[in-house]
């Protein structure tokens, strides 16, 4: 099985290319992708990628910021994700692309404007919880949307690059996970209260021990869940 590991940048997974050692050198090991920062970056990353080797899966990993309360070092595997800074803020509110009528909520790969990732036995073998996420261009530090997102949406983390994976992987019938680690509060910008330090070492113990999982793992987890 060809797993291909994505990442924003190469600290995040560092602890996982060091564990795995040669593993990462050889043809049936899993090839190592840095994305660069954002949902540009990681788009063109990504197709160039698969249109050199297509891979069995995808993981991307990464830290992000949480919505619903600070909990470092918390990982979750992300079940749906929304571009969530996609359209335009005004009268107090935010007005995605399906709100404004320049597409439609279920043209694929939406699903009412959610990117959800429909492979849920996959999501399983995780043994994480799975939880919804959003992508956005520029971190929020606004307290107004914070709180617009925090009520209007079902993310608990933000990530500036969740949302390009699923959409791509869809695309491409490619079967993915997007792991997250919980690094500070959305809106916080003390870096002094952040735990990135712990969220990547939790985000790399798991990442270690779902890759293990995979090397026996049963091809059905590959199949679409219709329910």
């Amino acid at each position: 099985m060809h797993i291909l590991l994505a990442a924003a940048t190469m600290v995040e997974i560092q602890p996982t290319i060091d564990a795995l050692g040669q593993q990462v050198t050889r043809k049936d090991g899993p090839a190592i992708l840095i994305t660069g920062v954002g949902g540009i970056a990681t788009t063109w990353s990504l197709m160039r990628q698969f249109d050199s080797e297509r891979p069995d899966l995808v993981i991307q990993a990464g830290i992000a910021g949480c919505l619903t309360g600070n909990r470092p070092g918390e990982v979750f595997a992300i079940s749906e994700d929304r571009l969530a800074d996609l359209g335009v803020w005004e009268n107090e509110g935010f007005h995605s692309l399906f709100d404004m009528g320049l597409t439609q909520e279920n043209d694929f790969p939406f699903s009412k404007g959610r990117l959800i990732n429909p492979y849920h036995r996959l999501l399983a073998l995780t043994g994480l919880e799975a939880v919804g996420g959003m992508t956005v261009n520029e971190i929020t530090t606004d307290t107004h949307r914070t709180h617009w997102y925090q009520q209007n949406t079902n993310a608990v983390v933000e990530s500036m690059e969740g949302g390009p994976l699923h959409y791509v992987c869809l695309q491409e019938g490619i079967p993915f996970l997007q792991l997250r680690s919980v690094s500070n509060a959305v809106g916080m910008r003390d870096k002094t209260k952040w735990e990135i330090g712990l969220a990547i070492a939790c985000l790399n113990e798991q990442l270690i021990r779902i890759i293990k999982k995979l090397e026996s793992v049963d091809p059905s987890v590959f199949e679409l869940s219709t329910y």
